[in-house]
């Protein structure tokens, strides 16, 4: 019997789909459960092997727990509103609905090629009106709890998706979908208010021990807690005060100039009455530019005076005020007070603008040297600030604080980093946001009763912007209140909000009357493992953090953090080619001339030839369907499981993929020819008096298989299935009782490997006599008394070589080991530079070391 994976996993796919084999049943909340959930696909109409990837480390934590005896949920949907559905409707001149609907008909037939153990009653598509209008039910409730809110804002805004950008989707400056230059606009936009849970985000952070920590140190970053102090400082020659944040409250008395962002609410003023109008704009231009298109900070520090000045509220001493590229809006206030003796960004600033530096704190034990030549900044003991002088520095930022507020003129308060969440997308393709204006009630949500506003899905584009713009039949309504006029909001939702509960209406799919059945949702939740890509710490993951809290306060579930458990799983790369133009060109086409590489196609020289991610815009990409025909999805699985840990890049090898193919044929191959001895002997041997290397092997594959799992090691968990069938292949079956023993090693074998290559073990289960399904069958148990060894190898070192090996008893005392180095003495004294031995080194179990 030849392995042919195409004559098996169709066969077995649909076997466990009639029998509904991964059906979760919400019903049966006192049976223990397991909700595992892989971050759901966008419907692009391919999925590639990082899809086949993600989503098998994902099934074989499935499977191990359905065998195990949980009641699994393991769902899948699609994520399916979004930019690139406009893009190809606009391309193809079709509608987004109708393009997204095939590819997801594709993905769909694509994904159940590769069996995974998906229960596909919970399929859901977020596009659909049945599971948008919860959300909209969501936005209005956020909305009477005050969570929600418009305001004129500056966003950042890409030209070409014609849309705003959250500031998680700005990477580098360029739009993270299309990649266009950002740019920084003004525009009235709709808020979530995530800034109101920013602190509980923050601790709750500590509670999430199944997180990886780089994530949760990333959302750390994000959030950006500090504490401080508000300090007002009036404005030379005007009424007005202008309010900073500082978080070193004991360089007050440094202060030498104060920066602003040039966002600030009082920039237009500034500028309007600025004399040298023409030249502020052009650095407040350039700033912005720089704002959308840098993320960190290195950069050289400019600066525009804005002609005003502060007034110390302490010295009187009049302070001028700059306008400064570093200085952002969206921390604190938006202007800081500037000590360039203890900032570094402030000490380059006034170097450059020729402005005093005063220092006002040194270190305990020395003067500090002038001119300085950096800012210093450790603690130390105050100088040059009054009645603060000779006090520790760490002491003055209270003292001081304490001061400020005496005098009315400042405030404690603990700053965020954190800014509001903008979800409104001037774009079609999105859930509508369920408010209208009218004119004499202003802005008023749509009536509940009223749900969903449907977004129509028979609609071409005349150009990149949103078709309903141009629909009165859309946007032309009533009221909910007055009666009266009124026009539909034609912004949508960022698609983020969609993937911020899908994981509760997977549930309760079909729940007609509710989001979700909040009963089964407490019992079916926390996710107890989730698995996504780290580009995802600080959009996704943050968003549905703080929506399951919102939906915790609204009082749908009881639980207030998503996931228990989160693994980031790696990319799969592979060598990817540019010509000297910038044109990516797909491996097939490249060729070698004499040692340089040139397209065939076009004749140019390839100047980058590289690992990198896989992508379609790349042209590096495998597809998977294209590896199932040839080496069935049994292979595709075990190699992306097999060829690096989950959470490290996988580098996609030919030779690779043709290794776990040879690997399965081993199998398959030893399991056909010995099909009738495995039925014959089907007993599981409790003991063995021959064959007890086998038997211990076989115990020992059984627990670590098993806590491999358990802890995504799935690489060596196949290393050792290997190592296991090697043994097998080894065993010399030649009496009743080995007999039994191989029959248990290759059965186990069978079924440790089950969760990794499912088709094929399945139909080898079968074919060795067994009715039920293996993927229903409870997983392997090892004994504890099989593990331990009757003997064991010690390697015996003379002078830190390797000369010998003893075996002896695994209790074998320290005693005993050294006895025998003396009694085996005449073997080893040729080794020894002294001719005798002078000491023993024993390492219990391992080895031992002779010196002499």
């Amino acid at each position: 019997m030849y392995y042919t994976p195409s004559d098996i996993e169709n066969k077995w796919q649909k076997i466990w789909e009639e029998k509904e084999v991964f059906k979760f049943n919400a019903s049966e909340r006192t049976q223990k459960k397991f909700y595992q959930l892989e971050m759901f696909p966008y419907p692009s109409g391919r999925i590639h092997m990082g899809h086949v990837r993600n989503y098998s480390i994902g099934d074989v934590t499935a499977r191990y727990y359905f065998r195990k005896g949980y009641n699994v949920l393991h769902p899948i949907g699609w994520d399916s509103f979004g930019l690139p559905a406009e893009n190809a409707a606009i391309e193809h001149k079709t509608a987004p609905a109708k393009w997204t609907y095939a590819n997801i008909e594709n993905m769909k037939s694509q994904l159940k090629k590769l069996g995974f153990a998906y229960d596909w009653s919970r399929e859901t598509a977020t596009c659909t009106k049945e599971y948008y209008r919860w959300e909209q039910l969501f936005f209005i409730e956020m909305w009477e709890k005050g969570l929600v809110y418009k305001k004129n804002s500056e966003v950042n805004w890409c030209n070409k998706c014609n849309t705003v950008l959250a500031n998680e989707q700005v990477e580098d400056g360029f739009c993270w979908r299309c990649g266009s230059e950002v740019e920084k606009r003004k525009i009235e936009q709709w808020f979530f208010k995530i800034t109101d849970y920013a602190e509980e985000l923050l601790t709750d952070l500590d509670t999430l021990e199944g997180w990886p920590e780089n994530v949760k140190e990333m959302q750390r970053n994000w959030i950006g807690r500090s504490e401080g102090t508000y300090i007002d400082f009036k404005v030379k020659g005007s009424d007005e005060k202008l309010k900073v944040f500082t978080t070193r409250p004991d360089t007050f008395m440094g202060i030498t100039f104060a920066s602003m962002a040039v966002e600030h609410p009082w920039s237009d003023k500034i500028v309007h009455e600025a004399p040298n109008r023409k030249e502020m704009e052009e650095f407040i231009d350039e700033v912005k530019k720089l704002h959308a298109t840098v993320k960190d900070d290195n950069y050289e520090k400019k600066g525009f005076f804005t002609g005003k000045y502060l007034i110390h509220p302490e010295t009187g001493a009049e302070i001028p005020l700059y306008f400064a590229n570093f200085v952002l809006a969206d921390y604190g206030t938006g202007a800081v007070m500037a000590v360039p003796a203890h900032d570094q960004r402030d000490f380059d600033f006034a170097e450059k603008y020729e402005i005093p530096v005063k220092i006002v704190i040194r270190p305990e034990d020395k003067e500090l040297e002038l001119p300085l030549t950096e800012a210093y900044t450790e603690p130390g003991v105050m100088v040059n600030s009054g009645e603060f002088d000779g006090m520790k520095s760490t002491d003055a930022k209270k003292a001081i604080s304490d001061h400020l507020i005496e005098k009315g003129c400042g405030e404690r308060g603990i700053n965020f980093r954190l800014r509001d969440w903008g979800i409104s997308r001037q774009r079609y393709w999105g859930t509508p946001i369920p408010m209208v204006k009218c004119e004499k009630c202003g802005v008023v949500p749509v009536k509940k009763s009223e749900l969903p506003v449907v977004l129509p899905e028979n609609v071409m584009f005349s150009g990149a912007t949103s078709p309903l713009n141009d629909m009165p039949e859309f946007y032309e309504t009533t009221c909910p209140v007055c009666g009266g006029k009124a026009r539909r909001e034609t912004d949508t939702m960022d698609t983020f909000v969609e993937s911020s509960w899908y994981h509760m209406r997977y549930v309760s799919p079909h729940s007609d009357n509710a989001p979700f059945i909040s009963e089964d949702v407490n019992y079916a939740m926390p996710i107890d493992q989730y698995i996504g890509g780290i580009e995802h710490a600080v959009m996704h993951l943050l968003y549905t953090r703080f929506f399951t809290k919102v939906l915790a306060d609204l009082g749908y579930i009881n639980f207030r953090e998503p996931a228990k458990r989160l693994l980031t799983q790696g990319m799969v790369c592979m060598e990817s080619y540019r010509t000297e133009s910038g044109e990516y060109v797909y491996p097939e086409d490249v060729e070698n001339r004499d040692g340089i590489l040139y397209d065939k196609n076009s004749g140019e020289k390839i100047t980058v030839g590289r690992k990198e991610k896989m992508s379609k815009s790349k042209k590096n990409v495998v597809d998977p369907d294209d590896m199932i025909a040839r080496y069935g999805a049994d292979t595709c699985r075990i190699f992306s499981l097999f060829a690096a840990p989950p959470e490290k890049d996988l580098e996609w090898s030919e030779e690779g993929i043709e290794g776990s193919f040879r690997f399965l044929f081993r199998v398959w191959n030893i399991v056909t020819d010995n099909l009738d001895l495995i039925e014959k002997h089907n007993n599981v041997p409790e003991t063995v008096t021959e064959g007890k290397e086998l038997f211990r092997k076989t115990h020992e594959v059984i627990k670590k298989v098993s806590e491999d799992i358990e802890r995504f090691h799935f690489n060596t968990a196949i290393s050792a299935i290997m190592e296991l069938v090697n043994s097998c292949y080894k065993f010399n079956a030649d009496t009743i009782e080995k007999k039994e023993l191989f029959a248990f090693a290759l059965r186990t074998a069978v079924s440790l490997l089950n969760p990794f290559a499912p088709h094929m073990t399945e139909e080898l289960f079968k074919m060795t006599g067994n009715e039920k399904l293996l993927s229903k069958d409870i997983f392997p148990t090892y004994k504890e008394d099989a593990l331990v060894a009757e003997e064991i190898t010690v390697v015996v070192q003379i002078n830190g070589k390797l000369r010998d090996k003893l075996t002896v008893s695994p209790d074998a005392s320290r005693e005993e080991i050294e006895t025998l180095v003396k009694e085996n003495s005449e073997k080893y004294v040729k080794f020894l530079k002294s001719g005798e031995i002078k000491k023993i080194i024993y390492v219990p179990g391992k080895l031992v070391n002779v010196v002499g």
